[in-house]
Parts: C-alpha cells; sequence; structure tokens
C-alpha cells in the first residue's frame, strides 16, 4: 500500500501529514483522518493504513504542527491527572476550533488537487478532539464535505455560543455520532440537545453510545476495547460506503 509523508502548506505554515492510498490508479473516495488530543503516532497510522486498505485516499495531517509534531504516551496521558492537565494546557491552544478551520480549506484542496480522488466532495472522521473538529468541519464547509463521522469526542453540544451543535442548519452532510459510556465530556444531555438540533435541521444522522470509554478506538490506549473499535470500523466504512 502506498504510504508517504508530505507537508501541506496552510495560512500559518508547512503541516506535516500521512498520505495512504491502495495501490493502483483509483480514483478512491477522498477522506481526511483527524487525530485524537494525544497526538500523531503509530497506534493512529494504524488506523489511516486501514481506512486506506479499505479503498480510500486518506489525508491524515499533524493538527499539532504549530509546536511542532509532538505526541504524549497514551497509557500516562491516562493514568496522570497532572501530566494530563499539562498535556492539554500546552495542545489545547494550538487546536482550537479556530485554527483547524483555518486549516482545513488547506486539507481538501489536497484531496481536490489529487487525480486519484473522487471528486468534488470528501469525507472525515476524527477521534476524540478530531472527532469535534470533524463535526465542525461539516458545518463550515457543507459544500465539500458530504460524510462526517465523530468517535468518542467531547463538547458537541454545550451551552456555550459556538457550540458545534449550532452548525447543524448549514450542514449537508451525512453524520455519524459514536459517544462513550461515563464521558462527561458527551454526556447524555449533550447528546440529547445534539439530536435536537440535527433533526430540527434535518440533518441524516446517527447518534450511539458504545459501551466502552473516552478514547476506546486507538490501539495503544488503556481503555482500547477491540470489540467496540470493530464496531466503530463496521459503521464507518458503512457511512462512507453509502455516501462517497
Amino acid at each position: 500500500m502506498p504510504h508517504k509523508s508530505i507537508e501541506i502548506r496552510t495560512e500559518d505554515g508547512l503541516c506535516p501529514a500521512h498520505v495512504l492510498h491502495p495501490a493502483g490508479p483509483g480514483p478512491w473516495p477522498g477522506v481526511f483522518m483527524l487525530m485524537d488530543g494525544i497526538g500523531m503516532r503509530p497506534a493512529i497510522v494504524e488506523m489511516g493504513e486501514r481506512l486506506a486498505n479499505a479503498g480510500y485516499y486518506v489525508l491524515l495531517p499533524d493538527l499539532f504542527y504549530r509546536i511542532g509534531s509532538v505526541s504524549m504516551d497514551a497509557k500516562k496521558l491516562f493514568s496522570d491527572p497532572e501530566t494530563q492537565k499539562e498535556w492539554f494546557a500546552k495542545i489545547l491552544p494550538v487546536a482550537s476550533a479556530a485554527n483547524m478551520m483555518r486549516d482545513m480549506p488547506a486539507f481538501l484542496d489536497h484531496l481536490a488537487s489529487q487525480p486519484n480522488v473522487k471528486q468534488p466532495k470528501f469525507g472525515t472522521t476524527g477521534y476524540c478532539m478530531g472527532g469535534r473538529i470533524a463535526f465542525v468541519a461539516a458545518g463550515n464547509f457543507p459544500g465539500r464535505i458530504a460524510a462526517a463521522a465523530s468517535y468518542h469526542p467531547s463538547g458537541l453540544a454545550t451551552d456555550a455560543p459556538d457550540s458545534p451543535h449550532l452548525l447543524a442548519p448549514k450542514m449537508k452532510a451525512r453524520v455519524y455520532i459514536g459517544g462513550a459510556i461515563e464521558d462527561r465530556g458527551f454526556d447524555d444531555a449533550q447528546k440529547g440537545r445534539l439530536d435536537r438540533a440535527l433533526t430540527d435541521a434535518g440533518v441524516d444522522h446517527v447518534i450511539e453510545t458504545y459501551q466502552a470509554r473516552h478514547g476506546w478506538v486507538p490501539s495503544d490506549t488503556p481503555v482500547h476495547d477491540p470489540v467496540a473499535a470493530e464496531r466503530h470500523w463496521e459503521t464507518l466504512l458503512d457511512l462512507f460506503g453509502k455516501t462517497l
């Protein structure tokens, strides 16, 4: 399977990214995968490889490029509250929704410029922090994103004036949300609020709660759940297969 590292020029600099796709001329549906808050690492690249092997051109950008290619040991991050506090204080400002939306045109333009990528609309999937960004991207770029998946996300439907669920009326994508159990960042109240917003806006969507904890998809987290992770692949490939 072809796999190369590239740099994409954004408004704020050069963003390293992995490009993965099946062998042969294509064209394949184009998707961008948005990493979690732990950073770019082998477990995330492996997920990109699996998606590519399923028949997709995958763009996997390093969303932390503004402070360098940084990542954290997943097990330490989950087990040490002080490490977690310091890490998120470091990365959250650079991984804000505003920054990510400023980067998104460059990611979309990369997919649009590839002769082996089907045009003109693309898909996205994201995890944790990346899941929130994928959802926000669907609201900000409705003409270019046809499918958006978000797994163990946080903060999709809060009381904040800029809460992502308020973007629902702008969305044209088919949306899939896979939430975790016992997740204060995306509890039942948020799920209900999000469902109402998407329903009222006429967005084709599914919101499910997996019997797994926040962070269950990547294989290197201490809460990784192989059964739930496989279910995630089933729902993701179903969404992309029906839409892209």
